[in-house]
């Protein structure tokens, strides 16, 4: 894992030490542990888990500076891409975001566990959490598999404006981005781009869909998540 984890990262262009390389390992260990007993991943091979985990949540990294800044990860599930993103980047500010409690629970006994700083586990929905913490933060971004324009209305809330939301989507989400263009609109955000990238040693493509806040979000969002669900913008 190790070795096949720096081959990535060199292909990346990304700058990574033994010591992260080291914690990312340790994280792998961790939810595999874990996952024994909760359903946290059906990916369980560490090479697997080096490629579809951990690279592909490093591609975060290739299109934008995350030094000193504030993310919020929402839907955060096992912790992707968050926790890979932030031992990679550890001056940045991290909110693990996930309304299932048992998550966040494994999720923390991690940053306990492992002794990271200026990173936080929050169980709650996230329209819920953005009423307190509206445009808060410089980033927001999501692995999540909801559709984007649902991820839209509950991440561009969080986000400053002049900040970005990044959505992880694959490459088939023309389809699924043509619809969600209304309510990024709404929401006071622009498609800023779209990169789709490869994931290195497999055959796989993968897709970041960045969205610049260029303006304050109405007030009247998000909606409580049925409504959301119900009537999509």
């Amino acid at each position: 894992m190790t070795e096949l984890l720096k081959q990535g990262f060199s292909a990346m262009q990304l700058t990574v030490s033994e010591e992260q390389i080291a914690q990312l390992e340790d994280f792998t260990a961790r939810m595999l542990e874990t996952n024994k007993v909760m359903n946290l991943t059906r990916i369980t091979d560490p090479q697997e888990i080096a490629q579809k985990h951990l690279l592909d949540s490093a591609s975060l990294l290739t299109i934008g500076d995350f030094s000193n800044k504030s993310v919020v990860d929402v839907g955060c599930g096992a912790g992707f891409p968050g926790m890979p993103l932030h031992i990679l980047c550890p001056s940045c500010r991290l909110t693990l975001l996930d309304s299932l409690g048992k998550r966040i629970k494994f999720l923390q006994s991690c940053i306990d566990g492992m002794g990271l700083a200026q990173i936080e586990a929050v169980h709650a929905r996230a329209e819920e959490y953005a009423a307190k913490h509206r445009e808060s933060y410089d980033f927001a971004v999501s692995r999540a598999v909801a559709q984007l324009n649902v991820l839209a209305e509950l991440s561009l809330p969080l986000v400053k404006p002049g900040g970005c939301f990044i959505a992880m989507k694959s490459v088939d989400s023309d389809v699924e981005l043509e619809a969600a263009r209304h309510a990024i609109t709404v929401l006071g955000g622009e498609l800023e781009k779209i990169v789709d990238y490869p994931i290195p040693g497999t055959e796989i493509t993968h897709r970041l869909v960045v969205i610049r806040k260029k303006k304050h979000t109405p007030k009247q969002y998000p909606r409580p998540f049925r409504k959301i669900s119900a009537q999509a913008l």
